[in-house]
């Protein structure tokens, strides 16, 4: 995407990414340096992910554990940083391991600089995930 693309918008290219499960054109948007949180990750998850190589490592199987069908409710704000939204939205779909339904609220602090994202705080419920059975720690995903 061109470096003058708004962060609104390449947020919700990224989000079409993601329902297309094209993880790698997703952290493509990715700066080489940027950083992904998890401020609420449980014990034995990453809280904190640091360059483009580590941020793929952990989404390269994100279609493997989690049947994203669509992405409800997206609410983007503008805040009075330039390049920096805060974002709320519903992720539905289903858990690939047991078939079970995915529904899951998210808020995001993201930061997008020279049109690329350098940070993504993700606000997202791990209690939503932790079914027994359900393991998206083995290869490095929730």
């Amino acid at each position: 995407m061109p470096a003058n693309t708004s962060p609104a918008d390449l947020y919700r290219h990224s989000l079409r990414l993601l329902l297309d499960k094209n993880i790698p054109a997703w952290v493509g948007l990715w700066a080489e340096n940027g950083i992904l949180e998890f401020p609420f990750a449980p014990p034995g998850w990453p809280a904190r992910l640091e360059g483009k190589e580590a941020i793929a490592a952990y989404m390269r199987h994100y279609p493997d554990h989690i049947d994203l069908h669509d992405l409800l409710d997206v609410r983007i704000h503008q805040t009075v940083e330039p390049g920096v939204i805060v974002v709320e939205m519903r992720g539905v779909g289903r858990i690939v391991e047991t078939g079970g339904p995915f529904d899951m609220t998210y808020i995001a602090v993201v930061t997008v600089q020279d049109g690329l994202v350098s940070s993504y705080r993700d606000y997202w419920n791990p209690l939503a995930v932790q079914e027994p059975g359900v393991d998206f720690t083995a290869s490095g995903t929730r």
